[in-house]
């Protein structure tokens, strides 16, 4: 059998595996203003592929590393969720399992890549204020991370 390079994630034959980090710090968790697709000027959190061989906690504390310079502890999954795209025809055009990783700040201070527009860290309370058009379950993972010791 022979492995197969995949630089094009439309029309995957199977789901995708990737991580969103849910970094708290001090009462607040941190999100990104998306700069690109899918959906810019949304806010939600910093993620990315699964590489193979990477834990999902491993993943998670790597994609907060190389997208935001802080540096995090992952500490467990809070939920998995499913972001399946369909084009007109009713096809997958993406599937993605994006695994909702909990993670503690330790150390840095956040400053976006070319993948984010902004970086910043609020409260629930404080992103419903501000109205700020956020991804799906970007509220809900946000109270969830928050509730947790």
């Amino acid at each position: 059998m022979t492995s197969r390079v995949v630089d094009d994630r439309s029309y995957p034959e199977r789901p995708i595996a990737g991580v969103l980090a849910v970094a708290r710090r001090r009462g607040r968790v941190l999100l990104a203003q998306r700069a690109k697709a899918p959906r810019p000027g949304l806010w939600g959190f910093v993620g990315g592929v699964q590489e193979v061989g990477e834990t999902v906690l491993a993943a998670a504390a790597r994609e907060l590393r190389e997208e935001t310079g802080i540096e995090a502890e992952s500490v467990a999954v809070l939920t998995a969720l499913d972001m399946i795209g369909r084009d007109e025809a009713g096809r997958v055009r993406t599937h993605f399992t994006l695994v909702a990783v909990l993670a503690d700040w330790r150390s840095g201070e956040a400053a976006p890549d070319a993948d984010a527009l902004a970086l910043g860290w609020f409260t629930p309370e404080e992103v419903e204020e501000r109205r700020m058009p956020c991804f799906p379950d970007t509220l809900r993972l946000m109270r969830m991370a928050l509730a947790l010791p």
